[in-house]
């Protein structure tokens, strides 16, 4: 794609603001710069979204500016692209920020927290509800600028070896799940495991773990699951979407040039809306192939629904009682939920509701 073309495509408000190519070559210095991320290199949505965002930026800039991507390792392992930002190691990051909700709990609002928004809330939230300016005033803590970079859509609850129909099979389960999801898993008896993205497989094949969740249809598929645990559950209540970021160290931001910064806020744009798309058109069509496979389709049952988000509303006020950033995003995100709601309720959700009624099962 040329580089008008981007633009184009990026939307014209942004693309209004990058400056001309004559202008680009007389004011801006050739820039070689790393990007690190937590997702492994055979995800073409997660590690792809990298990709396009190097492409992007490399032809916004007519070459000027490259951005070389990283896979897990080959800089530091997953859940360190985080510190190697902050610590002004490496030059960009792409990652979940759940990831580091060991620093701070408030860090799960960056990416989803149990019964939270879903991805076009999300994505108004962080625009329009304040989200992303409350996001970077903790992000700032740690010398990093934050940019969203993308949306995985509402996520599947995961593989399990066995049938999950009470809350007393949840009792001793070791899961391996992503953010605060597991401090809300806890209370009901199940082990939750932290594990990288791209370990997942060998430790659910070997046992070392009873279940695991990681995104949806497509990049299950990809990940091989149903080869070991064959019953997919149904929704990730903890991840009504999940947003990323791309992180740049504070430092760096600032001394980037302005047109690069319009840049690479367009070119993360760009990524951002094209990720989420992939995820629609590519979940849709894998969760046939998965299903025609042998994969067992099972609801979380209302019991455990009902349970998680009682444990889920505990956890938050003991936490929001004593974390003072926690409670601010959390007070944001829930009067925003709240009237989204109330407006989905009345158009979107019944609309939608009409429509799937109209068709066949899968």
């Amino acid at each position: 794609m040329k580089r008008r073309e981007l633009l184009k495509a990026a939307g014209a408000g942004l693309a209004s603001a990058v400056v001309a190519a004559p202008a680009i070559a007389q004011s801006t210095p050739p820039l070689r710069w790393r990007l690190t991320t937590s997702f492994p290199k055979n995800l073409d949505t997660l590690y792809g979204a990298c990709e396009m965002f190097s492409k992007a930026v490399a032809e916004l800039s007519d070459q000027k500016f490259q951005v070389q991507v990283f896979g897990p390792g080959e800089i530091v392992p997953a859940f360190q692209v985080f510190d190697a930002i902050s610590n002004n190691t490496v030059e960009m990051g792409n990652s979940a920020s759940y990831y580091y909700i060991g620093k701070d709990l408030a860090f799960a609002f960056g990416t989803a927290v149990p019964f939270g928004l879903n991805t076009r809330q999300m994505n108004a939230w962080l625009a329009y509800g304040g989200g992303l300016g409350l996001l970077n005033e903790l992000h700032g803590t740690y010398n990093i600028h934050a940019i969203p970079f993308g949306n995985t859509t509402a996520q599947m609850g995961g593989w399990f070896r066995k049938e999950i129909k009470t809350l007393d099979d949840l009792k001793g389960l070791k899961f391996r799940v992503g953010g605060v999801a597991g401090q809300v898993l806890s209370r009901l008896g199940v082990v939750p495991q932290q594990i990288a993205p791209g370990d997942i497989f060998s430790a659910l094949e070997k046992g070392a773990i009873d279940a695991a969740e990681w995104i949806g249809p497509h990049d299950d598929e990809k990940l091989g699951f149903i080869k070991v645990a064959p019953y997919y559950y149904y929704p990730g209540w903890w991840e009504g979407c999940a947003n990323g970021f791309l992180y740049i160290p504070t430092a760096k931001w600032a001394e980037l040039p302005k047109a690069y910064q319009q840049m690479v806020t367009t070119a993360a744009a760009q990524v951002a809306a094209d990720l989420t798309a992939k995820y629609d058109a590519r979940n849709a069509a894998a969760i046939k192939r998965l299903v025609a496979a042998g994969a067992q389709l099972r609801p979380f049952s209302v019991e455990i629904l009902d349970a998680s988000y009682k444990a889920t509303n505990e956890l938050f006020a003991e936490v929001a009682a004593r974390n003072a950033m926690f409670k601010k995003l959390y007070d944001s995100m829930t009067a925003f939920r709240n009237e989204q709601y109330q407006w989905h309720q009345v158009c979107e959700a019944t609309y939608d509701n009409y429509m799937i009624g109209k068709r066949g099962r899968i």
